[in-house]
């Protein structure tokens, strides 16, 4: 398997959740989770906090997020909460109050660059009389100022600069500030669960919570659990690795049957054509996607007026979930993708998705149960999706997909479509449709950077993966929705096909 940029931080985390998993299949996490601390964490090191002690109270806080439990809880009662079921009411994008304590707070400093000039622009701009001139230096009066930056704007040499933590920085929808204690506080009011702030914090001091335990209690239960894998999954696992092999591994974790979304994203994209056609522009003047869950949440909560102009069409997921409970209503469903906003819609849509994993933790899954992908058999897997289906991974993949829809269903039908990926991104391209600088009829809104391939639970490389889909998709022998027949005709079935509104 392939993994890019792999850091420390990247090492523990998937330490962790192989170790939990693998105390999960063998029956002995409630017994040895505490055996833990010393495995991952001992005096002799490797040490990244001050002292051991720290290193442990970082640990337990990373493992009782892993299992869903209270942070403040012991080990051994998080590991029975787990096995029991239970899970925290709590959001899936946390911070690790333990490991949160290194970034510096002051927004501004003045630099070695300042020479005390004549002029003093930058105490002449400041409302708050908060900078000083102290030998022979200009200095920061913290007490008294409140961060307007009128100061480093003003400066003509630029000796005064902006600092910004990491996870402030990433987050397009300013969910995430620094609290009086120099600890990262998100307003879940705002933050969308992209999983942004997780990947540039260099501390791993936000995480994503994680039901693997749960998932692998559901198996060993003997109940039908269904795998479903994101489009995505061609380009995640290595290039050596085939299709088949990865699904053969999937089934050795205990999965009952292993089921496409790009099948459901043919379903989405006849369903979506259909709707252009229907209210675009007779309606609205225009129609976005409704595939990224953290794409329509920045909608919701950021662009209230505009969440009209959101496809009522469910995602991908929800729509091949659909298809299983349809034929089998017992089904206990697992998502597997690059994405941690899913691990939310799963929450919001139980009654379709019971889980949501990311690509990450079905690698610790198998790494736990001791499977080598690279051993296993290749069965010969056929994609029952579409070309365009598979390429719903990729950035431009969904717009792609509609406008062939819309063309084989209404010829002269004008479709003038934009993709954007990233939220700060996606959120430009909403302001410039709606005041008229884009003309666009179709939107659509990725939140991560290349499309879902591209998703902080993922495992390689955005630009590697995005080739390996799209070898995979040209694969496919059906060229585009409309030319997979099942997927039509399920498309027609009764089903929960349109999504609901949480605002």
């Amino acid at each position: 398997m392939a993994i890019s940029q792999v850091t420390e931080v990247i090492r523990i985390r998937s330490k962790v959740l192989a170790e939990i998993a693998r105390m999960a299949y063998e029956d002995c996490l409630e017994k040895d989770i505490g055996n833990m601390m010393d495995t991952i964490v001992s005096e002799d090191g490797p040490r990244y906090r001050c002292c051991v002690h720290k290193e442990r109270a970082v640990l337990r806080q990373r493992i009782n997020l892993t299992l869903s439990q209270p942070l403040h809880v012991t080990q051994e009662e998080a590991a029975a909460g787990a096995l029991a079921g239970k899970v925290e009411d709590m959001p899936f994008i946390s911070v690790l109050p333990e490991a949160c304590d290194q970034c510096p707070i002051d927004k501004y400093m003045v630099t070695d660059a300042c020479r005390n000039c004549l002029a003093h622009n930058c105490i002449n701009s400041c409302p708050k009389q908060a900078i000083l001139v102290v030998q022979n230096r200009a200095y920061i009066d913290k007490t008294r100022c409140v961060e307007c930056g009128l100061c480093k704007k003003s400066c003509q040499y630029g000796a005064i600069i902006e600092i910004s933590r990491p996870c402030e920085r990433v987050c397009a929808v300013k969910a995430i500030v620094a609290g009086g204690d120099r600890k990262a506080v998100i307003d879940h009011e705002k933050c969308v669960e992209c999983g942004a702030c997780r990947e540039a914090c260099p501390f791993g001091a936000i995480g994503d919570r994680s039901l693997l335990v749960q998932v692998i209690r559901q198996i060993k239960s003997g109940k039908q659990v269904y795998a479903m894998l994101a489009p995505a999954f061609a380009g995640h696992f290595g290039a050596k690795t085939r299709p088949g092999q990865l699904v053969n591994a999937i089934k050795q974790l205990g999965f009952h049957e292993v089921i496409e979304v790009a099948y459901g994203a043919d379903i989405v994209t006849i369903k979506e054509a259909k709707e252009f056609l229907e209210t675009v522009p007779k309606s609205r003047p225009f129609m976005t996607s409704s595939c990224c869950p953290a794409f329509v949440s920045m909608v919701e909560k950021h662009f209230p007026d505009l969440k009209d102009m959101v496809s009522s069409t469910v995602s991908p997921m929800l729509a091949a979930a659909q298809i299983i409970k349809n034929n089998n209503p017992d089904a206990v469903i697992v998502f597997i993708g690059p994405c941690i906003a899913k691990k939310s819609e799963a929450r919001n849509h139980s009654d379709l998705v019971d889980f949501a994993l990311t690509f990450e933790e079905l690698a610790a899954m198998l790494t736990g149960k001791g499977i080598d992908i690279d051993t296993i058999a290749d069965s010969g897997f056929q994609s029952a999706a579409s070309g365009t289906g598979n390429g719903f991974a990729c950035a431009g993949g969904v717009a792609k997909a509609v406008q062939a829809a819309v063309a084989g269903l209404e010829p002269l039908a004008a479709v003038i479509s934009h993709n954007a990926a990233g939220l700060e991104n996606c959120a430009e391209v909403l302001t410039q449709i709606q005041s008229g600088r884009l003309k666009a009829n179709f939107l659509e809104g990725m939140a991560c950077y290349g499309g879902c391939i591209g998703g902080p639970g993922g495992l390689a490389n955005v630009r590697v993966a995005s080739k390996l889909v799209d070898n995979f998709a040209k694969q496919s022998t059906a060229k585009n929705a409309l030319d997979n027949g099942p997927a039509q005709t399920d498309s027609e079935k009764p089903g929960h096909w349109h999504r609901q509104s949480k605002q």
